[in-house]
């Protein structure tokens, strides 16, 4: 359990107070936080819930979305709340194709250059960027970055303390090259976040997650991957799934800690 943190969203209607509460009941030493339940409580608010159960935040999603209209405000403010909240790693989703565009060659360079605006801002607060490659059915409209190696090519750009890239097993397990990525990406992963894929793929494929070990994913070698290339920090489950969002929180975080202690360490 050392290094398990349980991302809120994968229990979406838990209230956070009740999350946190949770949490740190169950042993529980890292939770991952979304801007939107965060605001929706009471920025500072939360950060002294999560500090005061003794929980470290262990990843802010999201930042990104480069391409939409507004992206500078809406990141810096991203950045702050990482910092407020006592996280070093801020997700990015990276954004789809501008409104009317085919150009995902252009959209990649406009999410480096975006990036390449924001380092200064996230160095000074020390907030690192971290992109997160979306499997390629998400391309059009959530994220050009698809892959691991896309996204270690925008991060070398810059400082690994300052710009890092998130492993999600249930974005990158399908790429022939991830492994020979992952060995590349060294100490530019900044999160390493779990779910697994199954099938048929739910309307709308969003919720297409399940928990380790119940889909055809090999976590655990993914896993082994990640510690070999140097990352030696939370593992988090994030699992975006009905079913399980439509039980009592509780439950939702017992399934989730047995299935990371049966499928991940």
């Amino acid at each position: 359990m050392a290094r398990f943190s349980f991302n809120q969203a994968t229990a979406k209607h838990w209230p956070l107070a009740d999350v946190v509460a949770g949490c740190a009941a169950a042993g529980v030493p890292g939770i991952g936080l979304w801007r939107e339940p965060v605001q929706e409580y009471g920025l500072d608010r939360a950060a002294r819930l999560v500090r005061d159960a003794g929980l470290a935040v262990t990843s802010l999603c999201r930042g990104g979305f480069f391409t939409a209209p507004g992206w500078r405000d809406e990141n810096r403010r991203a950045i702050e709340e990482a910092a407020t909240l006592g996280t070093r790693e801020l997700v990015l989703v990276s954004g789809g194709l501008p409104p009317g565009s085919r150009d995902v060659d252009g959209a990649r360079r406009q999410v480096a250059d975006a990036i390449a605006a924001l380092a200064p801002e996230a160095r000074a607060a020390g907030v690192r960027l971290a992109i997160e490659p979306l499997h390629p059915m998400f391309c059009a409209d959530r994220c050009v970055v698809t892959t691991l190696g896309q996204a270690l090519d925008i991060a070398e750009q810059f400082d690994p303390a300052v710009v890092g890239v998130v492993v999600d097993t249930y974005h990158v397990w399908w790429d022939d090259t991830v492994y020979a990525q992952i060995a590349r990406a060294g100490d530019r992963i900044a999160a390493f976040q779990v779910a697994d894929w199954v099938t048929p793929l739910p309307e709308g494929v969003l919720l297409g997650r399940a928990l380790p070990g119940e889909g055809c994913v090999e976590v655990r070698r993914l896993r082994e991957a990640v510690d070999a290339a140097g990352y030696t920090g939370p593992v988090e489950v994030e699992v975006f799934q009905a079913d399980l969002w439509s039980r009592p929180g509780p439950d939702v975080l017992a399934a989730t800690i047995a299935s990371y202690l049966a499928h991940v360490p």
